[in-house]
């Protein structure tokens, strides 16, 4: 049976409620209702025989709470004029809120938008957006709305986020939702006080001007004549630190693994970085590296060679360790699976660099292949290591 049920027009109103559209008119104002919904009822044929089921269908769409049923009278040949229902009109947003039990909710997103018109008009664009949204952040909206407020009075504050002293809020509650503090606060700022460069929520605490916790690079000395191995076998300094420091160095490899880290030989006039994955822009303003001759080791798939282009981006000079195809093709028992690989075109990749990326991005070897770089031999390591120190570095005219 196909016609109408109250269970369908419930489902009708439930989905405009999870798109926010029941909600959304609350803050905009758009004179959505009354609001017609199709009525599906019975053909000629099914009136005759199934006459007691269309009496018991009319009455309980008539039954309906909060809903008009406009009737209409239907002329059978057997059965005479019977009244039928023809529409079905939700005539305000308080009817469809009660129909499917929502009314607590539209009260409770009512609170909202009076508490964000008193305190922060300008997000109520965000508010009409992200109704639903916002109801999930109810027990924590007014302290979000605090939090704006003492942003807008201290723009810029150059303090850390502990010490932003507001009832209710401390730096676990910040922390947990930056997210959408940063939608918030780019609603309710002027541009002009938010860092544009700074995007994501690991960058929350620079784009709104606040202090950062510095960031701290790990290194070791792999020459026991550096001066730098006085200081320690494995050092930790902030990269403000580290960019004053002058280790002597000719030669720095840097690897993605902290064993690896620990274990590499020693290498004459050479210190190891214990890398970030794709977090190296701390290293840019590390003077002393744009002169010395870098290698990075990373694993053999897509995503190592994504973050040696990226490396190369910062550092030009930056020369591959261990990432070739003799190294992949060595080590076949220990080949591995990329969960997730990327495609992109990668355009600061060496000629044979590229030609591995490329195998394993399009899968020529074995799907989504991958070497770890802790799976290589440390005996190969040691070799490897000794030639691509040993030699001179390739012209930059190498790379593609």
């Amino acid at each position: 049976m196909s016609w109408t049920s109250p269970a369908d027009i419930r489902a009708r109103l439930t989905r405009h409620f999870a798109r926010g559209a029941l909600l959304s008119s609350m803050v905009t104002g758009r004179p959505d209702f009354p609001w017609r919904l199709p009525c599906a009822g019975p053909s000629s044929r099914e009136i005759a025989e199934r006459f007691d089921a269309v009496r018991a269908w009319a009455a309980e769409l008539r039954a309906l709470p909060h809903a008009r049923v406009v009737m209409r009278t239907i002329r059978h040949r057997t059965l005479g004029a019977n009244a039928l229902p023809a529409e079905i009109w939700i005539d305000s947003r308080e009817d469809a809120l009660a129909l499917i039990g929502k009314s607590a909710s539209a009260q409770a997103f009512a609170r909202l938008v009076a508490a964000t018109e008193e305190a922060c008009p300008a997000l109520l664009d965000w508010l009409a957006r992200h109704p639903l949204r916002a109801l999930d952040l109810a027990p924590a909206y007014e302290r979000l709305l605090a939090v704006l407020a003492w942003i807008g009075a201290h723009p810029r504050p150059d303090v850390y986020l502990r010490q932003v002293d507001l009832p209710g809020v401390d730096s676990k509650f910040l922390e947990t939702h930056r997210g959408v503090l940063t939608e918030l606060l780019d609603c309710a700022l002027p541009q002009a006080l938010c860092a544009p460069a700074a995007t994501g929520v690991a960058a929350f605490a620079v784009r709104y001007g606040f202090r950062d916790k510095p960031v701290r690079v790990r290194l070791r000395p792999l020459d026991e004549d550096l001066p730098l191995a006085a200081i320690g076998a494995d050092i930790t300094l902030d990269a403000a630190s580290l960019a004053r420091l002058d280790p002597g160095a000719r030669q720095v490899i840097i690897t993605e693994n902290e064993v690896n880290f620990l274990t590499l030989p020693k290498v004459p006039g050479a210190i190891a970085l214990f890398g970030a994955g794709y977090g190296f822009a701390m290293l840019k303003d590390i003077p002393w590296l744009a002169h010395a001759r870098l290698h990075y080791w990373g694993d053999i798939d897509t995503h190592g060679f994504a973050i040696l282009d990226q490396l190369r981006a910062v550092f030009p000079q930056v020369e591959s360790l261990l990432m070739d195809r003799a190294t992949l093709l060595a080590f076949e028992s220990q080949w591995g699976h990329e969960d997730r690989p990327t495609a992109r075109e990668l355009a600061r990749l060496t000629p044979e660099e590229h030609a591995l990326y490329d195998a394993l991005r399009d899968n020529r070897i074995r799907p989504q292949l991958r070497l770890e770089q802790e799976r290589i031999g440390f005996r190969w390591v040691v070799q490897a290591l000794a030639r691509a120190t040993a030699t001179d570095p390739p012209p930059a005219s190498a790379r593609r």
